[in-house]
């Protein structure tokens, strides 16, 4: 074996790597530049992916959006044919007529158009059958509390009949009547000092919960005569009869309830016809009661497909005009 001089370059080959060629600059290059190609289409494959479904989801939320305004929009129509509908009825029904009976009642329709698939259910309330609540107050104020036949000592039996707390009447009564005198601790806070305008009003009364006003809200109504009330005995709820008299017990009540339903009752004077009610008791309720309504709350609900609206109004027969409306 030959050993190099000192000085002489000596010439590597390919044998001298194991059989390995020396790696190439230009190599590692293309081989970087191709694996970064393919990180940036993946990525914008990636992107365009998340494009689309964000695209779709869009137009599908925008779709249903559409379809649900354009289905609320019919169920109004809907809604509203059901509240014209029933104003005619009363107007046609009541014509001629010197009573209204009964106090209530329900049309239920299902499918009542061919290109229509749903329901239609309306609700007819006399609220005339109901104690007005600002009655308690007077346009002059005189609360008449030692009056056992003032509407103040009425709403009072009203509320032990539905075992609710008496002084509720008074803290009714602060928040109408125009002084700012309490009845009660705190009755007089935040209070309106005018007429309830309408009766989940009482749920911003001072010292009502919930709980009571759901009791008490079927039985009362802010339509109807101030000064003057009349209860519609030919659909007055029991409690609300109960409410008339200090001297009308339970059973009364009911004897009322049961005579109207086999003759209801076409004048004031046909009182006299139930047992109990001849001679003083029934002459003492004369100014308190009436045999037909004058206004009339109509709640018309639509729904078709698990969307629904509703509309709620009142109707007075006396003057044809309509006196509250609320749409959702």
């Amino acid at each position: 074996m030959k050993i190099p001089k000192a000085g002489t370059l000596i010439k590597k080959t390919s044998l001298d790597y194991g059989n390995e060629a020396p790696a190439s600059p230009r190599g590692h290059c293309l081989k970087n530049q191709n694996g970064i190609a393919l990180v940036v289409t993946l990525l914008a494959v990636a992107i365009i992916t998340a494009m689309v479904v964000e695209f779709s989801y869009a137009v599908y939320t925008g779709t249903n959006n559409l379809y649900n305004w354009r289905d609320s929009q019919r169920l109004s129509v809907m809604a509203k044919s059901g509240i014209n509908v029933s104003v005619r009825f009363l107007s046609d029904w009541l014509s001629g007529k010197t009573f209204s009976y009964p106090g209530s009642m329900d049309f239920p329709v299902e499918n009542p158009f061919e290109d229509f698939s749903g329901t239609i259910i309306v609700r007819i309330e006399d609220e005339n059958s109901k104690f007005n609540i600002n009655s308690i107050v007077p346009e002059n104020q005189n609360v008449a509390e030692d009056d056992d036949q003032s509407p103040y000592n009425m709403f009072k039996r009203l509320l032990s009949a539905l075992s609710l707390d008496k002084k509720i009447a008074d803290r009714v009564a602060d928040w109408i009547d125009r002084d700012s005198e309490s009845r009660l601790t705190g009755s007089e806070t935040g209070a309106k000092n005018l007429p309830l305008s309408s009766v989940d009003e009482l749920l911003s009364v001072n010292g009502i919960s919930r709980k009571d006003y759901d009791t008490l809200s079927p039985y009362i109504t802010v339509y109807g005569n101030r000064d003057a009330p009349e209860i519609n005995i030919n659909g007055a709820a029991e409690p609300v009869l109960m409410s008339l008299s200090k001297d009308m017990t339970e059973e009364d009540a009911r004897r009322i309830i049961q005579y109207r339903e086999s003759s209801p009752f076409e004048d004031k004077s046909d009182l006299a016809g139930v047992s109990g009610f001849r001679g003083s008791k029934g002459q003492s309720l004369m100014n308190k009661i009436t045999v037909m309504g004058k206004d009339f709350s109509i709640k018309s609900v639509a729904a078709s497909g698990g969307v629904k609206r509703i509309i709620e109004t009142v109707f007075d027969r006396s003057t044809g005009m309509i006196e509250y409306w609320q749409e959702y």
